[in-house]
């Protein structure tokens, strides 16, 4: 019955979004499912002895509420290795994250992304069968988020690549600014841009990409 009742509740806020013409950067939900979602994650039950770092303003508490429910040990073994390993220490590039079927990308860069990029409608992309997990180690990174109400697929979604592309209005933006002590997620409903410049003297950075399973 309580399953039910949440699906009832995530179909109502998704009927309700497309319902407006306001700027939509994410999937919206009932005010009851928000105050549910902000209350487990203010309680901490997901944590699972995690301390480095909560979740950016921006993300979706609904989605990781959700998400984490339905996949709860997936969950449980990433905050554990995120909290029990000497993230500057990692090399960079690819690697599996032990006892588990997850993979993390170590990348030392730089953001790129600059204002003339966006407007020229470059870097955007969503994602279904994955969720990204990013964590900021060193540096600030930049993001945008695109509106879901002005953007549009312009290339047919690969399952291989398990990447769409869109076109959207620079103007209609979402900026997001990701540094260390939090970490954002980004869903399928998250539309967006990565490494997009900041007004930081330096644009060099190390970020955890995590790719974690999209619970359906």
């Amino acid at each position: 019955m309580k399953r039910l009742r949440t699906t009832a509740l995530v179909l109502a806020g998704l009927l309700w979004a497309s319902a407006t013409n306001a700027q939509v950067y994410t999937n919206q939900y009932p005010e009851k499912l928000q105050k549910l979602a902000a209350k487990w994650v203010k309680k901490g039950e997901w944590k699972n002895g995690f301390t480095k770092a909560v979740p950016a303003p921006s993300v979706n508490l609904v989605e990781f509420y959700l998400q984490y429910h339905k996949n709860p040990e997936q969950w449980k073994a990433l905050f554990k290795w995120l909290e029990e390993t000497d993230l500057l220490a990692l090399p960079s590039g690819k690697q599996a994250i032990p006892g588990t079927n997850l993979t993390v990308s170590v990348e030392d860069s730089e953001n790129w992304c600059s204002e003339d990029d966006l407007k020229a409608g470059k870097g955007s992309e969503s994602h279904w069968q994955k969720i990204d997990f990013m964590f900021v180690v060193k540096g600030k990174e930049g993001f945008c988020r695109l509106d879901h109400e002005t953007s549009t697929p312009n290339i047919d979604y690969n399952p291989k690549r398990d990447r769409l592309e869109y076109n959207f209005r620079a103007d209609r933006l979402e900026r997001i600014e990701s540094i260390p002590g939090t970490f954002n997620i980004m869903f399928p409903c998250d539309w967006h841009i990565a490494k997009v410049k900041t007004n930081e003297a330096s644009q060099k950075l190390r970020v955890l990409v995590i790719k974690m399973s999209n619970a359906f």
